[in-house]
C-alpha cells in the first residue's frame, strides 16, 4: 500500500528532514542559528532562479524583453529578505 503520491516532489516532508544534511552541514561550520539561516539563504536563492526561469517566459507586455509585474515584485521581494537574512548572520557573527 503507497502512502502519499507516486511524485516525491509533491509529498509533505517536513524542512528539517528535507534539508537534514545542508542544516547538519551548515549548523556544524556556523552554529545552529547561522546554520539555519544559511540553508533558508539557499532556498531563497533557488526559488530566486525558478522564478527568474519563469519570467523569461512571462513578459511583460508593457516593457517588452523584462519579466511580467508580478514576477519583479516576487523577484523584489525574495531579494529583500535575502538582505535581511544576510544582515542578521552578521549580526550573530562571533565578534574577533
Amino acid at each position: 500500500m503507497q502512502i502519499g503520491p507516486a511524485n516525491p516532489y509533491n509529498y509533505f516532508m517536513p524542512v528539517f528532514d528535507e534539508k537534514r544534511e545542508d542544516l547538519e552541514r551548515f549548523e556544524t561550520m556556523m552554529g545552529v542559528p547561522r546554520g539555519r539561516l544559511a540553508v533558508t539563504l539557499d532556498a531563497i536563492t533557488d526559488a530566486m532562479a525558478f522564478v527568474g526561469q519563469h519570467g523569461v517566459y512571462c513578459q511583460s507586455q508593457r516593457s517588452l524583453g523584462r519579466p511580467a509585474m508580478d514576477i519583479q515584485i516576487i523577484l523584489k521581494n525574495l531579494s529583500d529578505a535575502k538582505e535581511l537574512i544576510q544582515s542578521v548572520m552578521e549580526e550573530l557573527k562571533p565578534k574577533s
